[in-house]
């Protein structure tokens, strides 16, 4: 209650809809009943993350695009290709890493036929941050990889620049043993030209093996 009697509204969040029992199965069941923000109405579907509880790594992006929206899972479209091609060059075997986004929801803007990906914000993060939580409380990594700035300013505050700090392995409990940011993989997709394009792969694998070097 404020001074003059107004009920302040609480922040969105998603904890209501947490089950009792932290385990990704009954997770992954609870997501979808999931109405702790608005992003859960135009969506298809929530999209949890895929992986085991004993993976090591836990990968975090952004949020889904509109191929994982569709299909349920997240990094089937072309950045995850992109994503799974990254691994490889640094060694990370892809069946041994948990995959998922801090944003559950597919956020976009409708124009025509196409769905045009929006990038969330503050208040989409924090209402969305329990589901995430609970996925690291569950896998316990060694290492969390922020893919993206949005992923990594979620995680270590608006302060971080992945621009700066990428590839830096930072110390930090009780997340994780360590956090590295990297670029999302969709930038690589984006990048003007084949000579940029194969710069900005060359980068994102390096960040990769940094990851590959904490294991």
């Amino acid at each position: 209650m404020s001074g003059y009697g107004l009920r302040v509204a609480a922040a969105p969040s998603a904890e209501p809809f947490l089950p009792e029992r932290l385990a990704l199965p009954d997770l992954s069941d609870a997501v979808q009943r999931c109405r702790g923000c608005h992003l859960y109405a135009p969506a298809t579907q929530a999209v949890f993350g895929e992986g085991g509880e004993g993976a090591r790594v836990v990968l975090v992006g952004e949020q889904p695009g509109d191929k994982e929206d569709l299909e349920g899972r997240p990094f089937v479209g072309p950045a995850g290709r992109e994503l799974d091609r990254g691994l490889e060059e640094a060694g990370i075997d892809r069946g041994a890493v948990y995959v998922t986004n801090a944003v559950k929801h597919f956020k976009f803007e409708q124009r025509g036929k196409r769905r045009i990906h929006q990038k969330p914000n503050w208040t989409e993060l924090g209402a969305c941050r329990p589901w995430l939580d609970a996925e690291l409380a569950v896998v316990q990594p060694a290492v969390v990889v922020c893919l993206g700035a949005t992923a990594a300013q979620s995680l270590l505050g608006k302060s971080f620049r992945v621009t700066k700090q990428r590839g830096e392995a930072i110390q930090a409990a009780p997340l994780a043993e360590w956090i590295v940011a990297t670029i999302h993989p969709s930038a690589i997709l984006r990048s003007r030209d084949d000579e940029s394009r194969y710069a900005e792969r060359e980068a994102f694998v390096a960040d990769l093996k940094v990851v590959a070097r904490l294991l």
